[in-house]
């Protein structure tokens, strides 16, 4: 068996077309869909994802600004940052980068961003909203996730036993609801959990989202299964120094009935569905 690969470049590309189409139309009611990007300090990766969004959003018609402020920037001016944006009409969605530097509490900044205006979907209210079934918006990357699952006939997952290896607050636990909303039978499998690769055997459908490179190796997965991997790490020089993803990518294909790549699987997805929640959010505003 030799997995299909779920491409994430070609559901972005689609996706997008969708978007700017439904930009097109605010505008003609005189709504510009608008997104801020607040950078604190000058991580590397950092300076990356938010050129890329940037890029991403001129490209769908919609209106960006970038904020960059200093490593040392205190927390209390990062929070008059996000308070101006939360009252700037023209600005519909905030991004707050992270990691944020060790002054600054990310709870309190994450917090302050208006709930009406968190595109990331990490306000406590709008965390809630998705834990009882009534997101406003929803982490990025997980609702990118679901996006694939939908692409390829499995938004319903009825009968299915989904696992999710990660807990955390942008993409495991975000997952795991919204892949009870859709009827799966959940595990969330973590640093705590006993017998890992027996859990992941048992899934129909296995997200990896742990940070360890190829950390999903072929022995894990259930012959057949939907294998999504959430991983970007970047191997030592001394190993080529290349991206790779949370799955061994070339045993796992052996296996796996689908899975997706590193780079160009979810990735794309979560830019994608940034534009996306931006969308709604300015839809919102509009009403």
């Amino acid at each position: 068996m030799t997995a299909i690969r779920i491409d994430g470049n070609a559901l972005a590309a689609k996706v997008r077309e969708r978007i700017a189409a439904d930009v097109v139309q605010l505008k003609a009611r005189g709504i510009t869909p608008g997104l801020a990007v607040v950078l604190v300090g000058d991580d590397p990766a950092s300076q990356v994802y938010v050129r890329n969004k940037a890029a991403a959003c001129a490209k769908v018609g919609m209106h960006s600004v970038i904020h960059r402020l200093a490593a040392e920037t205190s927390e209390a001016e990062l929070l008059l940052c996000i308070d101006a944006l939360n009252n700037d009409a023209t600005i519909h969605g905030i991004l707050v980068q992270l990691p944020l530097p060790k002054q600054i509490a990310e709870k309190r900044v994450l917090e302050a961003v208006a709930v009406q205006k968190d595109v990331d979907g990490f306000h406590a209210e709008n965390v809630g909203a998705l834990m009882i079934g009534e997101p406003r918006f929803v982490s990025c990357t997980p609702a990118g996730c679901m996006e694939m699952l939908k692409d390829i006939g499995m938004s319903d997952l009825r009968g299915k036993h989904a696992v999710v290896v990660g807990r955390s607050n942008i993409v495991g636990k975000p997952m795991a609801m919204l892949l009870l909303h859709a009827n799966a039978t959940v595990t969330i499998c973590h640093s705590g959990t006993k017998d890992l690769a027996a859990q992941c055997r048992q899934a129909d459908v296995l997200v990896a989202a742990v940070g360890k490179p190829r950390f999903i190796t072929a022995d894990m997965v259930k012959p057949g299964a939907v294998v999504i991997d959430v991983g970007i790490n970047r191997l030592p020089e001394s190993e080529g120094g290349k991206l790779v993803g949370d799955v061994d990518f070339a045993a796992v294909s052996e296996v796996a009935g689908y899975l997706t790549p590193v780079p160009g699987g979810v990735g794309p997805m979560t830019i994608t569905m940034l534009l996306q929640n931006t969308l709604v959010a300015a839809n919102l505003a509009a009403t």
